[in-house]
């Protein structure tokens, strides 16, 4: 896919959350190691629950996700090597992260 070794990088009002090497792509996906930088300690524990409710497999948690999620994409932008990206969907567990990602806003009408 010509991603490999491609340097990704998440922000938080203008701080670095932290870097992400891209050493896997496996379409829709890429994934990486992570380098966290001095803006993720603000945002660790969103990450954490995000993971956490994605796993779950119980009535509501779906709902919750969306929530915790939405507070993410508030709080985090992330950022190709070309520039930032319209929307994506990131996890991050330890020194691992991967994300699907696309230059146009996503359509929540489209249904």
């Amino acid at each position: 896919m010509g991603c490999e070794g491609e340097v990704w990088r998440v922000h938080s009002a203008g701080e670095p959350v932290g870097e992400i090497l891209i050493d896997d792509a496996d379409f829709p996906w890429l994934s990486g190691r992570f380098t966290a930088g001095s803006g993720f300690a603000a945002v660790r524990d969103l990450f954490a629950r995000e993971l956490a409710l994605a796993q779950r497999d119980d009535e509501g948690h779906w709902e919750e996700w969306e929530r915790v999620y939405a507070e993410i994409g508030r709080r985090v932008s992330l950022s190709s090597p070309d520039g930032p990206v319209a929307e994506f969907l990131l996890h991050i567990q330890g020194d691992r992260a991967w994300f699907r990602w696309s230059d146009e806003p996503f359509d929540d009408d489209a249904n």
